[in-house]
């Protein structure tokens, strides 16, 4: 199965949310981009297929992306992939395409067989320099760099530079024959969403948990995440990506079969204004009335999609770096506001589920990845049970 997709009923199977090239918080090859090197990306699909096409973005290129040439396979481990499911992606017929600056693509439909919470291994070459990259910087997961073009390379050792960001490739649909079905959940935030100190290639994103939940119950429906780490729900980030409301539409409701929403953001609102970090800004002093009004707004956007929305309680961070008795009354507002004030279809209190008995202003040492603000791998499983299936 290649060529036209057009007639193909595609479904959702995972997705990134791009940013601009910036240095972030880990190394990574966003500044420099790629000139006649390889990058083998590995990607934890929700949903199962026998077909399949990826989306690359160059949102944030100033020149057009030309892409030498790009496969797809089935993860075997690490840079390596199953012998025999390897396929050249064509797009629009053609083994390379040229991306504009600002634009994105579709690969062609290739034929390949995968099974929910299989990993697929998309694999891309540029020959010419790119300048910057269009990239998601807190994957959590490992890309794999290598020199010159190493598409049909069998040996994963060739892939010998190592990050942890994905580059350009922004989404993997999946096709199995069947009807259209709108039933993809998105969850949608910071950090706490991206899986910040989440093991890496553990696949322990509360995303990752929510997806087995609803699996493990017999629904399983294709869960994507689309957090930006220090993502913003009212400014504008060059580290940390546009603000929630204004990339709402793009990473929430174009995505296939979209039915529902989790959202959880505003803590890095109320936080970033008490510390005076380069990286922390914009920071501006934000009250907890332009925090409801900036919630107000997806909450809007959502409905006249037809798309439930749930909304998450900002969880606890005393003993993190921008901890004020300020801020902690700032998140006790908007948490009540999120409980009692009716606006979302459904609440997700990750805030009362991950307190410390002894102090809810903190996480439960149990669940504190050590920074005391971001969950550990247990911390995010948790978090994934407190949110109501029923309501998704």
């Amino acid at each position: 199965m290649t060529g036209n997709s057009n007639s193909i009923v595609w479904q959702a199977g995972w997705s990134a949310a791009v940013q601009r090239p910036s240095e972030g918080f880990h190394k990574n090859w966003a500044l420099e981009g790629f000139a006649d090197q390889t990058v083998r990306q590995v990607v934890r699909v929700t949903g199962a297929g026998t077909a399949a096409r990826i989306t690359l973005s160059n949102r944030y290129g100033t020149a057009p992306l030309e892409v030498a040439g790009a496969t797809l396979a089935v993860t075997e481990r690490g840079a390596a992939v199953r012998e025999g499911t390897v396929r050249r992606l064509t797009f629009g017929g053609a083994g390379a395409v040229r991306i504009p600056a600002g634009g994105e693509v579709r690969s062609d439909a290739a034929e390949v067989r995968v099974a929910p919470f299989e990993s697929l291994t998309v694999t891309l070459h540029f020959a010419r320099p790119t300048g910057p990259a269009t990239f998601h910087a807190q994957a959590y997961a490992t890309a794999y760099r290598a020199e010159g073009d190493q598409l049909a390379a069998a040996d994963p050792a060739v892939f010998d530079e190592t990050t942890v960001s994905w580059y350009y490739l922004s989404a993997v649909e999946l096709a199995d024959g069947g009807p259209a079905r709108r039933d993809t959940v998105v969850v949608f935030g910071d950090s706490l969403t991206d899986g910040f100190a989440s093991t890496v290639d553990g696949n322990h994103r509360y995303s990752d948990a929510l997806a087995e939940r609803l699996a493990a119950r017999g629904t399983g429906r294709p869960v994507l995440n689309q957090g930006i780490g220090g993502n913003l729900l009212l400014s504008d980030s060059a580290w940390f990506g546009e603000r929630a409301g204004a990339r709402f539409r793009r990473d929430v409701l174009e995505q296939p079969g979209v039915r529902s929403v989790v959202v959880l953001v505003g803590l890095n609102d109320i936080g970033f204004s008490e510390v005076d970090l380069p990286t922390y800004r914009p920071n501006p002093d934000r009250s907890v009335a332009e925090l409801v009004a900036g919630y107000r707004e997806v909450i809007a956007a959502a409905h006249a999609a037809g798309v439930r929305i749930t909304g998450g309680t900002i969880t606890p961070f005393k003993g993190s770096e921008y901890h004020t008795p300020a801020a902690e009354a700032k998140r006790r507002a908007v948490n009540a506001w999120v409980r009692t004030g009716g606006a979302f279809d459904a609440v997700a209190d990750f805030a009362a589920v991950l307190a410390d008995p002894a102090d809810p202003d903190a996480l439960a040492p149990g669940y504190d990845s050590g920074d005391h603000k971001h969950p550990n791998n247990e911390g995010y499983r948790v978090m994934a049970g407190a949110v109501d299936l029923a309501a998704l």
